[in-house]
């Protein structure tokens, strides 16, 4: 018993820690030595089929999921109380959760069948490139599943658990590892595969979600027009 005690610590109050320490400073040392490599690397040049669909229904359902963690479990205890209920909290976070990935996990899919679909994409992604977005689907997969399972606790509190760690981590709560020990397995996998996600960013494509104040300049900036020498063609022609 004292052993597992220990690995709860390790997993839910150390692992945490390591990886967004790893992420920042990570961040900073990409930024610094290889600013050219701060990018998403898009594959639109190679094939732009399915492409706007899938990035569109990823990115807007992804930034609605990210948003929502945010607001849901670190938003104050005393401001969601005088707003919410616990129970109403927990099935408005289902909702809205619950559609946004939904509509996140369809765009990913489309993108990860474009990816290993097409021989040209699929010769120029890089291993790391397969790897994340297999991460993020399961991801998005094992926070779906959370949904069936909040429903059958409905009285609020596995939510206001998870809400109570994600703030303990953030303040610092040497004792928030101890809030993990009764959760069920799948959340569990679900936070280990969010700090893990936070760990290889530095190291992947997925840096650039740090750019433009953070994913929101996404629903605000114009789409990328890439120039082929036909579309130059096309264009010298018209004028």
């Amino acid at each position: 018993m004292q052993s597992a005690g220990y690995f709860n610590t390790l997993l839910f109050g150390v692992y945490p820690y390591v990886c967004l320490v790893v992420l920042l400073v990570g961040s900073l040392i990409r930024f610094d030595r290889e600013p050219y490599t701060w990018k998403s690397d898009s594959s639109q040049l190679l094939r732009s089929g399915q492409l706007r669909l899938g990035s569109n229904l990823f990115h807007y359902g992804v930034i609605l999921v990210i948003l929502g963690h945010f607001a849901g479990f670190l938003a104050p205890h005393w401001l969601v109380d005088l707003l919410l209920s616990p129970v109403a909290h927990q099935l408005l976070a289902m909702v809205t959760g619950g559609i946004a990935g939904l509509i996140a996990m369809i765009g990913l899919t489309i993108l990860i069948h474009r990816r290993l679909a097409d021989p040209r994409i699929r010769l120029n992604s890089r291993a790391w490139d397969i790897v994340v977005v297999a991460m993020l689907w399961l991801q998005l997969a094992l926070g779906l599943l959370t949904v069936p399972l909040s429903a059958r606790h409905m009285d609020g509190v596995l939510f206001e658990t998870l809400t109570s760690y994600v703030k303990g981590i953030v303040t610092l709560d040497a004792g928030a590892a101890d809030l993990m020990v009764g959760v069920p397995l799948v959340y569990k996998l679900h936070v280990l595969l969010g700090f893990s996600l936070f760990l290889i960013s530095p190291f992947t494509r997925m840096i650039h979600i740090w750019s433009g104040v953070g994913a929101l300049a996404y629903l605000f900036r114009p789409y990328q027009i890439v120039r082929t020498p036909k579309t130059r063609a096309k264009d010298a022609a018209r004028s």
